[in-house]
């Protein structure tokens, strides 16, 4: 059966569909949401919706939000696809470059939670490997996590080991392969052992190792990847770690893998290691193909923004500024306590603070620097004013904060309440 793909970008407002997409529509009304925590509470936002117009006509309208990805409208009949791209912009966002950009701090990869969601369980939808948002995804965190491993080293345990040993044996004898193997076959001096060995080449390496072989064939074939030395470095720093580690492990391994609390990085990169085996369905050819199977997801872009932001403070201030600052249901963005800067700041993935301001969002800063425990946390005395600072997008803004005056630039009408503008990667 043959599915029409709506092709679209994020940020469209009321945008009219053509009728050849939507004459089998059987609903006035179409939504995709992403749930997601804030501040402790569930909140449920529209990925997009697609909708009836109010007067006569048959046409539908379109809201796509802050998210891209790739889902059903109708499941098998109709599906949408959402690219990263700011609004007046003719190229693409470079979400993958924002992403690597961020992950250069350790520190940044303890908050990935919530950044995207794929649902396994859906039919799969056909799109170019172009198109493919999701895989390169998966690969650019899941190799910047591996790279932490690296640095610290491999996880060292025991694992069990099967040998054809020559004149001795160790640990428990298998008979039946020693005979089957060796006795039948006049080796007499030849035993079939089965020991534990305390090394490297453990269940948690080799899955580690078995992503890494699909990696390695899928980096070449996807420009936008290519394009990143950066990660084809990272790729070779990786890759001589695990010489000694073999590829070899059943998918029923794969689904029973545990990790140690002392090891908290290899929870997440074991995961999305599944996530690669499991996108290419474990067939290695899976990733040289130009049409690709891709399940329903989404890509939070406003949390990608957040994390994009915060490698740029941490480029410049380090430890002193804390993520996501959360008190009695309140989450801050960022807290900066430094010699030269005591700030609230937020970041906006919005366009309306090019040419103005958003009244609602200051408000809301404002609220977070009145916390008592942000006085606390700043050293200020009540009755003190705290700086408030936005971060927004901006192409014709700065690329980074290492020299930046936070203070540079007030927003109208308020005290004390500053906006700074950065630039996006473009692909």
């Amino acid at each position: 059966m043959s599915v029409k793909l709506l092709t679209y970008c994020e940020h469209e407002r009321d945008l009219k569909l053509d009728l050849e997409y939507t004459t089998e529509f059987t609903k006035t009304l179409y939504q995709k949401k992403f749930n997601k925590l804030h501040g402790g509470n569930d909140v449920s936002l529209p990925c997009f919706t697609i909708k009836k117009a109010s007067d006569e006509s048959e046409k539908f309208l379109l809201n796509t939000s802050y998210f891209i990805g790739l889902d059903w409208i109708e499941t098998n009949k109709s599906a949408l696809y959402v690219a990263p791209k700011l609004n007046n912009e003719t190229r693409e966002i470079d979400f993958l470059g924002m992403l690597l950009s961020s992950l250069k701090h350790d520190s940044v990869a303890k908050n990935l939670d919530e950044l995207f969601v794929v649902k396994w369980h859906k039919p799969t939808i056909e799109i170019s490997q172009k198109q493919d948002l999701l895989t390169p995804f998966l690969v650019v965190e899941f190799l910047s996590l591996v790279k932490q491993i690296v640095r610290k080293g491999l996880k060292k345990s025991y694992y069990n080991v099967e040998q054809n040993l020559q004149g001795r044996i160790k640990g428990k004898l298998l008979v039946s392969k020693t005979i089957k193997h060796n006795l039948i076959k006049n080796k007499n001096l030849y035993t079939h052992c089965s020991f534990d060995e305390f090394g490297i080449d453990n269940k948690e390496n080799r899955l580690l190792k078995k992503a890494l072989v699909f990696v390695k064939g899928y980096l070449p074939r996807y420009s936008q990847l290519t394009s990143h030395e950066e990660l084809q470095n990272t790729f070779n720093y990786i890759n001589p770690a695990f010489v000694q580690v073999s590829d070899t492990i059943d998918i029923s391994e794969i689904k029973q893998t545990k990790t140690n609390v002392f090891y908290k990085v290899y929870e997440h990169a074991l995961y999305l290691a599944k996530l690669i085996l499991k996108r290419f369905g474990y067939n290695i050819s899976n990733t040289i193909k130009e049409k690709v199977q891709s399940p329903p997801f989404w890509i939070d872009m406003t949390k990608l923004f957040e994390l994009y932001v915060l490698g740029l403070l941490k480029d410049r201030f380090y430890n002193q500024v804390q993520f996501q600052y959360q008190f009695y249901g309140n989450e801050l963005d960022y807290l900066l306590n430094c010699k030269d800067y005591q700030m609230v700041i937020d970041a906006k993935y919005k366009l309306r603070y090019l040419n103005g301001k958003y009244d609602d969002d200051i408000r809301q800063v404002s609220g977070y620097a009145r916390l008592r425990k942000v006085y606390k946390d700043l050293n200020k005395k009540q009755g003190e004013i705290i700086d408030c600072l936005i971060i927004h997008p901006d192409q014709d803004g700065i690329e980074n904060l290492l020299n930046v005056n936070l203070k540079g630039r007030t927003i109208d009408h308020y005290y004390d309440v500053y906006k700074v503008g950065v630039k996006l990667p473009l692909i």
